[in-house]
C-alpha cells in the first residue's frame, strides 16, 4: 500500500493520537445515536410531511444521516446565519439575518443545528418561526454544550451533551476550515 494511503488511512482513525485530537465521540456512537433520534421523530411525525430547516454549516452531516434513516415524507430546507456586532450608543447590540426566508405557516418544522453554543442565533430562528403560525416547531441539535448556554431554547432531540471544551470537530465540524470530513468528532488539543 502507497505510503500516502496509509497516512490518509491512519489519520481518519479515531485512535489516531498525532494529529492533535482527542476523539469524543466515535463514528459508531454518533450512528446510534442518530439512528435512535430518527426512531423518535417517525414516531412523533407519524402520518405528517416534516420541513427540515437545517441551519448551516455544522448541520450539513448530521442532517443527511438523519434524514437518510427518517422514514416520514421530508422536505429539507437549509438556511445561513449572518449575525452583526455593532454598538448603538454605547450598548453592544447583535443584529441576525437568516437567509433565505423559510415559509413555515401551516408546517411541522424542525429546526436542525449541529452545535448548540450559547443559543442567541437558535432562539432567533426559533421565535420568527413561531411568529409565521407553524403547526409545530422544534429543535433538534448533535451537540449541546450547557456550559455556553445564554438563553434558554429547549432543544427537543439532543444528540449528545457534553462539558467539553474548546473546539470540536469532524462530523461537518471545522476547526480553521480543517477536519469536517472525519467520521468521527474529536476535541482540538492544544499545544
Amino acid at each position: 500500500m502507497p505510503s500516502d494511503v496509509k497516512s490518509k488511512r491512519s489519520s481518519l482513525h479515531p485512535k489516531h493520537t498525532g494529529s492533535g485530537l482527542r476523539v469524543v465521540y466515535t463514528a459508531a456512537q454518533i450512528r446510534q445515536r442518530v439512528n435512535h433520534l430518527a426512531r423518535q421523530m417517525n414516531r412523533d411525525y407519524k402520518g405528517k410531511t416534516l420541513h427540515i430547516v437545517g441551519i448551516l454549516e455544522t448541520c450539513f452531516v448530521f442532517m443527511a444521516d438523519l434524514v437518510r434513516a427518517l422514514r416520514i415524507p421530508v422536505i429539507c430546507h437549509f438556511v445561513r446565519a449572518d449575525t452583526t456586532d455593532t454598538t448603538v450608543e454605547g450598548i453592544p447590540v447583535r443584529e441576525i439575518r437568516y437567509a433565505p426566508v423559510i415559509e413555515a405557516t401551516g408546517k411541522d418544522i424542525l429546526l436542525v443545528n449541529g452545535v448548540f453554543y450559547s443559543g442567541v442565533t437558535l432562539d432567533y430562528l426559533y421565535r420568527y418561526i413561531l411568529g409565521q403560525g407553524p403547526d409545530s416547531v422544534r429543535t433538534a441539535t448533535l451537540i449541546e454544550r450547557p456550559q455556553e448556554k445564554k438563553v434558554d431554547v429547549a432543544t427537543d432531540y439532543l444528540g449528545f451533551r457534553t462539558a467539553v471544551s474548546g473546539y470540536l470537530v469532524g462530523y461537518g465540524m471545522a476547526y480553521q476550515g480543517e477536519h469536517q470530513n472525519l467520521p468521527f468528532i474529536a476535541a482540538v488539543e492544544r499545544a
